[in-house]
């Protein structure tokens, strides 16, 4: 069945490109989930002549990247920020289209505005001259020290990044091949430990180490690798789809059924069938039931194996391996429309807490809720003021919190408590009378990503992105002993991120295409 909500999603403007031949090869693959990996695999998939299904649960597609439509607001789930474009074009160009014919990508300046208790704020950019006056006032004496960093990180883009993120880690040798980059850029260190090897100031540390919350790392752990993220922005920028997240979503689908791939939405996989070491169908909620050469998961990497592959003994003894790895934290997200326009908060604030560290030990570590917390406000309509009606705004203010594992609270309970409390926080900092001024308002809670994502835990993230959970370590592109089921997206190589889960797709798409041509390994 095909949702209707596919074509709802945005007119479908003129194509101005004159497409490539797509040679059909005769061969079909199911892409379960639909998220950016997911899609992102199945636009190659299609792209190489392989008919491919892909099939959603929810009633709408995008997995994290789902949206609502409350009040005349459209708030998105995220994720929110748009890196490395080119690794989203290429997956028009495979077929001589042009990306801007479905999507408009839009800038985002500052990329991050970085707030502290102190009233201190930092805006983080890629205009050099406007980022280096930050750091002079911020933390003087760091200009030099920035630049030996900036240096470590274009080093390790190049190694992480451009080489390896879009290479399957199919065996250990894949592994000893890659170490001596990743020791020479110190990988078992921490971002956070790197950073502060050239940065004096505390708050430069935390402007420059962040960014690995955003990917379900603590900047404590995780490993230096992805300092090259710095770089990443650096080159490409930030950005913004115009009309939101979604949008991307939407015009990846368009472009998906154009080439003739076929989308099945609101129909929750309950099986993937095997016969012997094959993957051979696959069965939903609904009772639909197809025969596919392969079958590629997007979703949950535990759900996968422990859910989908159940009745397989690869499915019951993987999934027994997947509960002694630790997962990424989860995230209490408070979506709220307010009356009125602010054009002094910029697209993206953190708003940091008066502890750095020990904050993330809490989450981390103790799997406790502390009364402090650091705050990730994202106001689209700054950008886009299409997001919310007129004369009014949208806004998301995220946290991160200990998954279920870990913190064990009723979040039907505590979920108003601290929504309430993340509200008086962004209205202590930035708008005085933002309860009087909320039109909409609701929470997104670890219990959410649980039941309507089948995420392990209530982790947003998948599992943690530590040195011993990468590459090799985490889960495999191409299953060890099911040799035509496939993973994309968070828990495979190269991780989370949109950068990330593209790239699984790329790496993913390039063992799918081989070995459905007999030419794979």
């Amino acid at each position: 069945m095909t949702s209707p909500s596919i074509t709802t999603l945005a007119p479908a403007p003129a194509a101005a490109a004159k497409p490539a031949a797509i040679v059909p090869t005769g061969k079909t693959a199911c892409v379960v989930g639909s998220g950016f990996g997911g899609l992102a695999l199945a636009m190659r998939l299609q792209s190489a002549g392989i008919a491919t299904t892909v099939i959603e649960g929810r009633d709408k597609p995008g997995g994290r990247a789902y949206f609502w439509e409350k009040d005349g607001f459209t708030f998105d789930g995220g994720p929110t920020v748009v890196t490395d474009p080119p690794c989203l074009k290429q997956l028009w160009e495979l077929s001589g289209h042009d990306m801007a014919d479905d999507v408009e990508l839009m800038p985002v300046m500052p990329f991050y505005r970085l707030n502290w208790p102190d009233g201190v704020n930092f805006d983080y950019s890629n205009d050099e001259a406007g980022l280096m006056a930050e750091i002079d006032r911020v933390a003087p004496g760091d200009a030099a020290g920035y630049r030996e960093f900036l240096t470590y990180s274009a080093g390790v883009h190049d190694e992480g990044y451009v080489k390896l993120g879009t290479v399957p880690f199919l065996d250990f040798k894949s592994m000893i091949k890659a170490a001596p980059a990743l020791a020479k850029y110190q990988a078992w260190r921490s971002v956070y430990s790197i950073v502060s090897k050239y940065i004096k100031s505390e708050k430069l540390r935390e402007a420059l180490s962040f960014h690995t919350l955003l990917v379900g790392g603590n900047p404590m752990k995780t490993s230096a690798v992805y300092a090259l993220i710095h770089k990443l922005e650096k080159d490409g920028g930030v950005w913004w789809t115009r009309g939101g997240t979604n949008r991307l979503i939407a015009g990846m689908i368009r472009h998906f059924e154009r080439l003739g791939g076929r989308m099945i939405v609101g129909d929750p996989v309950v099986q993937v069938h095997t016969v012997g070491n094959r993957v051979t169908e696959v069965e939903t909620k609904s009772g639909f039931r197809e025969r596919f050469d392969a079958v590629a998961s997007n979703a949950d990497i535990m759900h996968s194996y422990r859910d989908l592959l159940s009745g397989s003994k690869r499915g019951k003894d993987y999934s027994k391996k997947l509960a002694r790895k630790t997962y990424s934290p989860g995230l209490f997200v408070v979506h709220f429309g307010l009356e009125g326009t602010w054009p002094g908060i910029p697209h993206h604030m953190i708003l940091f807490g008066p502890r750095y560290k020990g904050l993330l030990d809490d989450i981390y570590d103790k799997g406790v809720l502390p009364q402090d917390f650091s705050i990730y406000l994202h106001h689209p309509t700054v950008t886009d003021p299409s997001m919310a009606p007129p004369g009014k705004s949208t806004f998301y203010a995220l946290v991160p919190v200990a998954h279920m594992g870990k913190l064990t609270v009723d979040w039907d309970e505590i979920g108003p408590i601290l929504e309430k409390r993340i509200l008086d926080e962004v209205g202590r900092r930035l708008i005085p009378d933002i309860h009087d001024r909320i039109v909409t308002k609701f929470h997104y809670a670890p219990a959410d990503f649980s039941t309507d994502l089948n995420a392990h835990l209530g982790s947003a993230f998948s599992l943690e992105p530590v040195l011993t959970q990468s590459a090799w370590f985490r889960g495999h592109n191409r299953d060890d002993l099911i040799p035509n089921f496939y993973l994309t997206g968070a828990g495979t190589h190269p991780g989370a991120g949109i950068p990330g889960v593209v790239g699984s797709a790329k790496a993913t798409a390039g063992l799918m295409i081989a070995d459905l041509a007999g030419t794979g390994t």
